[in-house]
């Protein structure tokens, strides 16, 4: 088991059988996720397991890959953590930003559906709808992550490269949805928006349930400071637009 620990998740997914239940059986979900670059090790601490449970899911995946054989179960170094009885509030705050945009999804995933007069018909509300994700999910929210979150952790991490490639995909996919408004390809403004709309649900899913508590468990309380020090010029800045923004599309 030690021999696997540097190699890719998906790769050993692939090469064994099983392996991909036991770690849906740990709510792991490798197989569809892009950050299933990481390496078996990374897997213990992004997912936050204690001692108990690395030791259970390495004897169980043991039993798939060695089968009838007994091996040494590895156990980790650990990293100290800073614990904190709730998220900081500067990921919350992130974790709040992200309640707006899925709003936003929400409203364009109805029209995903819509028939082609329709659709077209919403050509302002698709207009609105980009407009907000271009500045505030991706030049106010994105930015705070890619220009100062992410900058105290390793830009070469798997999981900070699959998150940066996530947001360059999400600007390709809103970039097609505007060249095919200008020519009415009905087909094409379909299929940017929910290429658009699916990544980015997953793409919070994964933030909000994986990556800021691994990220609040490495920050320190010095961090955080940080964090929230730089967050509020950026929150400053773009004070007044984000207010246009969140009314607009707003519940009710």
């Amino acid at each position: 088991m030690n021999a696997l620990l540097d190699k890719n998740i998906k790769e050993i997914i692939k090469e064994y059988n099983g392996v991909e239940d036991v770690l849906t059986k740990w709510n792991i979900g490798c197989t569809g996720c892009s950050m299933g670059t990481c390496r078996l090790r990374d897997i213990i601490e992004i997912h936050n397991l204690n001692e108990s449970d690395e030791y259970s899911l390495f004897s169980e995946m043991a039993e798939v890959i060695y089968p009838g054989v007994k091996v040494e179960i590895p156990k980790l170094q650990r990293k100290p953590k800073v614990l904190r009885k709730k998220i900081s509030p500067p990921l919350a705050a992130l974790i709040e930003e992200h309640v707006n945009i899925k709003r936003v999804i929400a409203k364009v995933q109805l029209l995903i559906t819509a028939d082609d007069k329709t659709l077209l018909e919403s050509t302002a509300v698709i207009e609105q709808a980009l407009d907000f994700i271009r500045n505030y999910a991706d030049k106010f929210h994105h930015a705070k992550e890619e220009d100062i979150l992410f900058k105290f952790f390793d830009a070469n991490s798997d999981i900070i490269v699959a998150m940066e490639e996530e947001h360059v995909a999400g600007r390709k996919y809103v970039r097609s949805v505007a060249d095919a408004l200008k020519t009415g390809n009905t087909a094409a403004i379909r299929n940017g928006l929910k290429s658009y709309t699916d990544l980015l649900t997953e793409h919070i899913k994964k933030e909000d349930e994986i990556l800021y508590p691994w990220m609040d468990r490495q920050l320190s309380d010095r961090d955080i400071g940080q964090l929230f020090s730089k967050f509020a010029e950026v929150d400053e800045k773009f004070s007044s637009q984000n207010v246009k923004y969140v009314s607009l599309f707003s519940e009710g």
